[in-house]
């Protein structure tokens, strides 16, 4: 686009069309770690605790056009290949690549990621300019102004944001720094959905509210097409500020889900009040399971109906200098109800520091290090201790602990779109488990933008 734009044949201040693409490969490696117990009792979502690999590849485009003043459409085709560790189970918020979807395959796949309409009604107010960028055309808009989205997109295109922490195919590879990990929100296997979302600007404050489908059975692909009977809601109060002559934002979010999904304390109270009877291994015909194999724990399959989930969250970015910024999320969900969409966390913290290589005359370097740590409820913890597993996780027992990380990396600048990454994380109590790990992680990335 820029080549273009140096020839007067395309102008990147108020562009007609744009055009992106991104390309990323990851490598994960986790020697063989210390456990108590794997999959005890028949339970089937531990982390094997012998030395594997994953990987993942994708490659996406991003389109942009302008309909008429205002009007945007962006569409995003997508590819991807991965092999995850023991199937994408036994690690909760933590997972170690936030490229792995649940139901990817290395067979690659190709698929719409995103397909949407977006419509700015200007208001007044300072005009802000807009930087051409992949989902997002070069323009000018007013500083107070109306936005609405529809169509198919990530819940995270546009709530909870954070430069120092998101986008982590230049970032932090861990998930648990993706977003909350306790954030729930409405979204299909791959981690799109459709949806509507409003947003108000006005000067340093911005307003957002969105309703998404959620998938018809716990992290699986196929949608729930009706917006009044399920549906996950999101409200997000953000303020942009200076401080000490800095650029900060704070950002407070909501979500309340109204799903499909099973209570913890019903799925043990159906297995207790029918004797042992209604278990994992005798789940109704047609009802959605994880197969555990465990004929003495509960399982969620026989206590879902309509239920809610509720949750709330503080996100913080702060620069501290042109080239150091710190970030802070910390969320609270009711912990009552399974996972639907995203990690089986309940509770979460996540901080950290990103720093650019300009202190040390690499500008377009990366170094970054961040902590996070996620908890589960007390009665998320008791069905897991009985044998039941949730999404991600359940290892037949649990001494329950926190899951921890640290994510320590470095990206170098290989040209001027090309970057190649070394990344450490130290895991420890996997899947909230003290009874097994700490897990070691090294990773290699490279990723290439055009």
């Amino acid at each position: 686009m820029k080549l273009l734009n140096q020839y007067g044949l395309h102008d990147m201040e108020d562009e007609r069309w744009n055009a992106y693409g991104q390309s990323t490969f990851v490598y994960n490696y986790h020697p063989a770690f210390s456990a108590k117990y794997t999959n005890f009792g028949g339970s089937t979502n531990s982390l094997t605790p012998k030395a594997e690999i994953s990987f993942t590849g994708t490659v996406t485009g991003y389109f942009g056009v302008k309909l008429w003043d205002g009007g945007h459409v962006y569409l995003a085709p997508e590819m991807i290949s991965e092999t995850p560790f023991s199937g994408l189970k036994g690690l909760g918020g933590s997972i170690q690549n936030f490229e792995l979807q649940k139901n990817g395959t290395e067979q690659p796949t190709i698929y719409l990621s995103r397909a949407y309409l977006r419509q700015t009604f200007n208001l007044g107010g300072e005009r802000i300019k807009l930087e051409s960028d992949p989902l997002q055309l070069g323009t000018t808009v007013d500083g107070n102004r109306l936005v609405l989205t529809g169509g198919i997109l990530s819940v995270l295109d546009v709530f909870d944001k954070n430069i120092y922490s998101g986008d982590l195919r230049q970032q932090f590879l861990n998930m648990s720094f993706l977003s909350f990990a306790a954030y729930d929100f409405a979204a299909d296997a791959r981690g799109y959905s459709f949806g509507v979302v409003a947003e108000y600007y006005l000067d340093d404050w911005t307003f957002r509210a969105a309703r998404f489908l959620p998938p018809q059975n716990p992290n699986q692909l196929d949608l729930q097409w009706s917006t009044l009977a399920y549906y996950g809601d999101q409200y997000e109060l953000e303020h942009r500020h200076t401080l000490f002559g800095r650029k900060g934002a704070v950002r407070l979010l909501f979500f309340h889900n109204h799903e499909n999904m099973a209570k913890f304390s019903d799925a043990i109270s159906a297995y207790n009040n029918s004797g042992g009877a209604e278990n994992a291994t005798a789940c109704p015909a047609g009802a959605f399971s994880y197969d555990n194999q465990n004929p003495t724990a509960p399982d969620l399959c026989w206590a879902r109906k309509p239920n809610d989930k509720f949750g709330g969250g503080i996100n913080l970015e702060q620069a501290i200098t042109d080239d150091i910024g710190i970030f802070f999320r910390g969320m609270y969900s009711d912990g009552q109800t399974e996972v639907y969409s995203y990690t089986s966390t309940d509770r979460s913290i996540s901080l950290g520091t990103l720093i650019s290589g300009g202190l040390w005359d690499r500008k377009k370097d990366l170094l970054g290090l961040g902590y996070s740590q996620g908890w589960i409820s007390g009665i998320h913890a008791q069905y897991l201790g009985m044998g039941g597993i949730d999404g991600f996780i359940g290892d037949g027992k649990i001494t329950q602990k926190p899951e921890q990380v640290v994510d320590l990396f470095y990206s170098y600048n290989v040209w001027s779109s090309l970057w190649v990454s070394a990344d450490y994380q130290f895991i420890a109590h996997p899947a909230y488990n003290a009874d097994r790990g700490p897990v070691n992680v090294v990773s290699g990335r490279a990723h290439v933008e055009f």
